[in-house]
């Protein structure tokens, strides 16, 4: 049984970040590196070094005038700009968000152990989203819920800053804080100094006889 012919559809293409080799469009270029003598030639010329080399040459950078250019492998150069980005994401600060959740009638004690988890989140570096759920009626005691958030605020004016102020979005009320001073890491005390082999052992001070 003959099968129907199907339209093929070929599969997208995958963009590259830099252009390569026969993709550079501009007349003439900039080379650096090691591998060359730094200068500006035209395109031709720019390709034919890096072909007696068997590399390929890279726009790196197309904004200038002429467009920067260097003559490499551009697997390794995809590999080493791929690592470079992880190392620069791994060093960025990674914010972290806690949520505190209130009702429109907590109590003091409550509150107290919810303050307390506020604190040490902040002193870890902690941004806090705290927020009162206001459920059925109990919507009607919106002004309750923005004085606990204030209160919830001033108590940890030492520590943190306010972001946002309490603002009612559907039956949450939204409080934003973050902390005025970035965690440091607490240091390690320093090891006593170990004995030598073969040394011999202090010996424990005697009494003096009293006269």
């Amino acid at each position: 049984m003959a099968t129907p012919n199907r339209r093929y559809i070929p599969r997208a293409q995958v963009e590259e970040p830099f252009k390569i080799n026969q993709k550079i469009t501009a007349r003439e270029v900039r080379l650096v590196g090691e591998n060359v003598e730094q200068g500006i030639y035209s395109i031709e010329q720019a390709r034919r070094m890096a072909q007696e080399q068997n590399l390929d040459l890279v726009e790196i950078s197309p904004t200038a005038v002429p467009p920067v250019c260097r003559v490499i492998d551009y697997s390794k150069f995809k590999y080493e700009q791929k690592k470079r980005t992880r190392e620069m994401k791994a060093k960025a600060t990674k914010v972290v968000l806690k949520e505190i959740r209130f009702g429109p009638n907590t109590d003091d004690h409550d509150f107290a152990f919810k303050l307390k988890h506020a604190q040490e989140f902040l002193k870890e570096g902690a941004k806090i989203k705290a927020y009162v759920h206001f459920v059925g009626r109990s919507i009607v005691f919106k002004e309750r819920g923005e004085i606990l958030l204030l209160k919830f605020a001033q108590a940890l004016e030492d520590l943190a800053k306010v972001e946002q102020l309490p603002k009612l979005e559907g039956k949450r009320m939204f409080l934003y804080l973050a902390p005025k001073v970035a965690p440091t890491p607490a240091k390690a005390k320093p090891a006593a100094p170990a004995a030598k082999e073969g040394a011999p052992a202090p010996k424990e001070a005697q009494p003096k006889e009293q006269e």
